[in-house]
């Protein structure tokens, strides 16, 4: 049975790096465009990518739910922008791309996530065919670099919860010079309780009396020695393990936050940059 448990279980994949490459019409078609062009309210755009992208239960799954709204204001800000029908295309697919490598792992890959997204950008703003093409201007850029921080990265930690398993440690140690202990028979536990269940409701108040007065076997000093040992270790390793589970938590937090703050102050100091570039007239 744990055999066949342990093939069962699905393996976790751990972050990794991903290759970029144009993506125009990967996800949505010129005939997905159209469609969604002739939608003109929010319930008419969600149901028409429900339809394209094969979701349907998205009012009734919270999952679901949210990756609806993660995709129409793709769209919306598409829309909001005046892009065409490539270059909404290719930035629904940038999107819907961060988010699967985002949540193919419950570990913190948001370095993985962001340099991904940076060489999908490039792969549509820079002439290089086959390797990349210039669809978007460079103000068309920074707005979607902009969007995609301020949006899905602002919120990376609920997307990573929301559709990421939980993972939980076992932890298991082993002594030397201790005996490892037997696993534990489920059949054998279940035929011995109904044994002791039968014997205890036949026998009287005297046998009983009789079993509780029999003198319990004393463990021998160096047994209490050793299991006291083994208690105190156990119980420092567990407090470790805690602090540094909190502490890589902690750390994964700051780096993260400074990671934002730099991009944004990088983007106001940009777009404060080009106001003195107006020479005086002489």
């Amino acid at each position: 049975m744990p055999a066949e448990m342990k093939e069962d279980s699905p393996k976790i994949v751990q972050p990794r790096e991903h290759k970029a490459k144009v993506s125009i019409w990967a996800d949505l078609t010129v005939a997905d465009m159209d469609s969604l062009e002739e939608a003109s309210s929010v319930e008419d755009i969600k149901l028409q990518l429900s339809e394209i992208l094969n979701v349907h239960d998205y009012k009734d799954n919270l999952k679901t739910g949210i990756l609806m709204d993660l995709y129409f204001y793709t769209i919306q800000f598409a829309r909001e922008n005046n892009f065409s029908k490539e270059q909404t295309s290719a930035f629904f697919s940038m999107v819907k791309q961060v988010h699967e490598v985002c949540t193919e792992t419950p570990f913190g890959n948001v370095e993985q996530c962001f340099r991904y997204f940076k060489e999908l950008v490039l792969c549509h703003a820079v002439k290089r065919p086959p390797f990349s093409i210039d669809l978007f201007s460079p103000d068309e850029v920074r707005k979607v670099t902009d969007y995609v921080i301020h949006t899905y990265f602002r919120h990376y930690k609920m997307y990573k919860y929301a559709f990421t398993p939980l993972v939980r440690l076992d932890l298991s140690m082993n002594y030397v010079g201790v005996p490892v202990s037997p696993p534990p028979s489920e059949a054998g536990d279940k035929v011995e309780d109904a044994e002791g269940m039968a014997e205890g409701d036949a026998a009287n108040e005297g046998e009983g009396q009789q079993q509780e007065e029999q003198p319990q076997i004393e463990e021998s000093p160096a047994a209490k020695e050793l299991r006291a040992m083994i208690q105190t270790h156990l119980a420092d390793e567990i407090q470790k393990l805690r602090t540094s589970v909190d502490e890589q938590i902690k750390e994964t937090d700051d780096i993260m936050n400074k990671k934002l703050s730099v991009l944004e102050g990088g983007n106001v100091s940009g777009k404060g940059g080009r106001a003195p570039s107006r020479g005086k007239k002489k």
